[in-house]
């Protein structure tokens, strides 16, 4: 992780620590793992990793340059990248985190330290944007999103 990657997770932290949050859920890839360290290893807040936030795999692409991703996106949102996933799968993915947090954590607040497909997949899951929509859409970095989780999620 960058410096600068570093200090904007500190910097989580100090925003998002008294916010009432139950838990911090993160993805399983270390980047994601550290970042959830660093914002809350002294908050008393549980850091749980679980693997159905991971980016998509992108295959031969993982790691490759971001250009070429991006370049490439709208033609995996149900074709997997080859050795890979498509979008649909990392949607199927969160759904089922989705499930599972309204059965286990329903009324409480927690937070999701994850990657870009899972941001699509939230906005697509519970906003109903088109997957079509959001992965050719230019990224804007901005401190966090919110999503509000209906119960009656299926």
């Amino acid at each position: 992780m960058s410096q600068q990657g570093r200090a904007l997770a500190a910097e989580l932290g100090l925003r998002r620590r008294d916010d009432g949050l139950a838990v911090v859920f993160t993805s399983d890839l270390r980047r994601a793992v550290e970042t959830a360290e660093i914002a809350f290893r002294d908050g008393g807040i549980p850091i749980v990793p679980d693997p159905r936030l991971r980016e998509c795999d992108y295959g031969v692409l993982n790691g490759g340059p971001v250009a070429e991703v991006a370049a490439r996106r709208s033609q995996h949102l149900r074709t997997p990248w080859p050795g890979g996933q498509s979008y649909q799968d990392v949607v199927e993915r969160t759904r089922e985190f989705l499930r599972d947090l309204v059965v286990r954590w329903d009324g409480t607040r927690v937070l999701l330290v994850a990657h870009s497909a899972n941001r699509w997949s939230l906005e697509h899951l519970l906003n109903g944007v088109p997957l079509e929509e959001l992965v050719d859409a230019p990224f804007e970095w901005r401190p966090g999103w919110t999503f509000h989780v209906p119960t009656s999620f299926r």
